[in-house]
């Protein structure tokens, strides 16, 4: 085996190393780099600009909360859209939903999408369902033009860091609001409350800036490293918290259900103190 390490920075005080076994695949995209790799304890990596992305073996926590929230408290999702996301995780839960008919997918980087299908068949195994228009290009400028009207946004960014800095806005949020329609929800991956309090913080007053309902929840995802990870919901008319009388039940989840679904509103007074002060 050989003694391959990679080193990821969160915070210019700590780290982490996680043991290589193989590189399988590296190139330079036009926009970041990207590298699949297999790693000792978590399985297949999707890396992007030396970042874990995803890993086989803790990719369905994320996946399936980022998703699920929004489509069980809305009680008909049925045009859905997601900015990001090229791994196609997001895209897979979605697609369990029987009441969904149009998702249109907003992807910056064909090539994400691509070694996905090659690398993660498993993530990206609803890349063929007919429900999806996928569309490579910007997706701040996607939304700004979009005519269409979504009941569900998600927002499968990376970190805020060059170009996506600006999917953290209230700018942009104010855009999302704009294409949902009248009962929407948009959610977004909100950082860690730990490591990225600033960015935690912001990215509640912004949308609570725009939206008349805001709430923050909560998983673990073992690879992003930091203890709890946060997403954001913004929604103008239903509670997120709240489960839709007719919510979907999916037998074949590995993390989210109903009692899930709620206890990730609960959030540690110290977390909570950051976005009610």
């Amino acid at each position: 085996m050989h003694d391959l390490w990679l080193h990821e920075k969160n915070t210019e005080g700590y780290g982490v190393k996680w043991r290589i076994t193989e590189v399988l695949h590296s190139e330079k995209t036009p926009y970041q780099e990207l590298a699949v790799v297999d790693t000792l304890e978590w399985g297949r990596a999707l890396l992007l600009d030396g970042a874990i992305q995803i890993t086989e073996k803790d990719e369905f926590i994320y996946h399936e909360m980022i998703s699920h929230i929004a489509m069980n408290s809305h009680p008909n999702p049925q045009r859905v859209l997601i900015i990001g996301g090229g791994d196609g995780g997001v895209l897979r839960e979605l697609c369990r939903h029987r009441r969904l008919q149009v998702v249109d997918m907003v992807e910056i980087d064909a090539r994400v999408v691509e070694n996905s299908k090659r690398f993660f068949p498993a993530v990206a195994s609803a890349f063929s369902d007919s429900r999806l228009n996928l569309y490579f290009e910007d997706g701040l400028a996607f939304v700004k033009n979009v005519q269409d009207k979504y009941d569900v946004v998600i927002v499968d960014s990376c970190d805020p860091v060059g170009p996506a800095v600006e999917l953290f806005s209230e700018t942009f949020y104010r855009d999302l609001y704009n294409i949902l329609n009248d009962d929407g929800i948009a959610v977004v991956q909100s950082e860690s409350p730990v490591f990225y309090q600033q960015t935690f913080v912001s990215t509640h007053s912004h949308l609570a800036s725009v939206f008349p309902i805001v709430r923050v929840y909560l998983a673990p995802v073992p690879t992003y490293v930091s203890g709890p990870w946060s997403f954001t919901a913004g929604s103008k008319k239903y509670e997120p918290a709240q489960l839709a009388e007719n919510h979907e039940n999916f037998a074949d989840l590995k993390y989210y259900d109903k009692n899930v679904h709620s206890a990730a509103f609960a959030l540690p007074k110290y977390i909570n103190n950051l976005i009610t002060k």
